[in-house]
This record gives C-alpha cells, sequence and structure tokens, in this order.
C-alpha cells in the first residue's frame, strides 16, 4: 500500500500569522511533495482559521490550496476533511468543488489491518468541559444562529468570525496553547484512555485540536497520536501499513 498521511491545524487566513501567503505555500508544497506516495491524506481539522459557506458565496482566498485539495482527489488521492471549532460550518463546497470526503464526526475505520480513531478533538478534550467552553460550543452548533449569521452580509460576518479568531489565538502566550499536560491531566489522553476501555480494537487514536506534538503509548498495541500544528511544528504523522511516524516537514526536505 502507498502511505497514509495526517495532519491538521494549520489556521489558514489567521489573521494573528504573518506572511499568510508563505504559510499557505508550504502546506501546498508539502501536499505537492507527497502527491505520488500518498493513497490518502486525513485533514483533522482546522486547516482554515475561519470558514464559513453562504448559499452562493465561500469566503475569498485560499486558492493554492483548494487548487491543490483538487488537484489530489483528480488524480486518486482520497482527501478527508474533519470538521474542527474554526471551520466546522462547512457546508458542500469542499466535496462539490474539491472532491473531498468530509467528516463532521469522529471516525473509526481500518487502514492497513489496523483499527484507527481519528477526531479533531474539540468537544472530546476533557480540559474543554467548563461551562464556557459548552456554551460556546452549543452557540457554534445552534442552527437558530447560524441562520441569523447568514442573514448577515459576508462584508461582516466574515470579518467578524476573522477577528473573532485572531483575537482568541492573541490571548495565548506567546499565540501558543498550553504545553503538554502529562497522561494523567492531558484531556485528549484522558478521553482515549476511557474510550478503550469500551472499544479496546483501537490501535491508534489521531487527534488535533492540540496544537502539541504526541506520540504516547498507552498500552503495548494502543497509541495516543497528537499532531502538532502548521503554524509553528509543520508536522503530520505517516503510516505505511506497518509503522507509524510523527515527523516534521523542512522545506526542501526528503518526505518518506
Amino acid at each position: 500500500m502507498k502511505n497514509i498521511y495526517f495532519l491538521s491545524d494549520a489556521h489558514l487566513g489567521s489573521r494573528a500569522i504573518e506572511h499568510s501567503r508563505t504559510h499557505e505555500r508550504r502546506l501546498v508544497n508539502f501536499l505537492d511533495s507527497i502527491k505520488h506516495k500518498a493513497e490518502a491524506i486525513y485533514l483533522l481539522g482546522d486547516m482554515f482559521d475561519f470558514w464559513y459557506e453562504f448559499k452562493l458565496v465561500v469566503p475569498k482566498g485560499y486558492s493554492r490550496f483548494l487548487g491543490k485539495l483538487s488537484e489530489l482527489t483528480d488524480s486518486g488521492v482520497e482527501i478527508h476533511y474533519f470538521t474542527g471549532n474554526h471551520d466546522m460550518w462547512c457546508g458542500d463546497y469542499l466535496e462539490r468543488e474539491c472532491g473531498v470526503i468530509l467528516h463532521r464526526q469522529p471516525l473509526t475505520c481500518e487502514l492497513g489491518g489496523q483499527e484507527f480513531y481519528l477526531a479533531h478533538g474539540d468537544g472530546l478534550d476533557y480540559a474543554d468541559r467548563n461551562w464556557k467552553v459548552r456554551l460556546m460550543q452549543a452557540m457554534f452548533h445552534s442552527r437558530t444562529l447560524r441562520r441569523l449569521f447568514s442573514a448577515l452580509h459576508p462584508r461582516w460576518s466574515v470579518e467578524f468570525g476573522l477577528e473573532w479568531a485572531k483575537h482568541s489565538r492573541l490571548k495565548r502566550v506567546d499565540g501558543k496553547e498550553p504545553p503538554y499536560q502529562g497522561e494523567d491531566k492531558e484531556g485528549l489522553v484522558l478521553y482515549a484512555k476511557d474510550y478503550l476501555k469500551a472499544h479496546p480494537t483501537i490501535n491508534y487514536f489521531i487527534f488535533g485540536h492540540r496544537h502539541i506534538e504526541l506520540d504516547l503509548m498507552l498500552a503495548r498495541d494502543n497509541r495516543v497520536v497528537i499532531l502538532g500544528d502548521w503554524i509553528n511544528t509543520f508536522s503530520y504523522a505517516v503510516y505505511d501499513g506497518n509503522q507509524l511516524i510523527l515527523d516534521r516537514f523542512i522545506e526542501g526536505g526528503v518526505i518518506e
């Protein structure tokens, strides 16, 4: 089998990231470098810093990224796109125009004889289970609020979304997520451990969301991987049918 790749959290279009075009080109260069080696690519959410689809309008920009997705799917590479907390309001544009397979919920699937649990991680992370985060998640998933938001002109609504996302990132120290909290406190690790009790056949849990790199053995045949991001680490996981490796993309380097 060819390789299967996993990456997340590029936050394209973020106003908190300098040199946004260079940022997008780096991601596109990576996708181009693996196009002949990839059987499938799983994008585990928050590839855009803010994405909202109106009936006849999508946000401007991202032409290089969207074009590369279309090129890959046209050539037979499966692209699986998971919605995250920054791009949960995807409609059918990415499916219809770019040929991706859209996932709005976690996915359990078999790849190369191993069982994978794939998710962005928002809503699963035990660290997110305070009332403020739950209220925000309920608001973002509200159909009523979505209809009201759609009634606004994109000039204001997209501007609001991009500024909201920018201020959310700038509130963090150096714009980064909190570091790894340890096996007994890291929210997605705790979730994986609990889920594993009822689903012991899961070999790999792979998450985005946290913006940290983690490859942790839970038991002899069970691992949890958090993918890092494409803002600071440019990290990804690759599975060749025998082993899964967490790695980083270096411009001009050799991609396995």
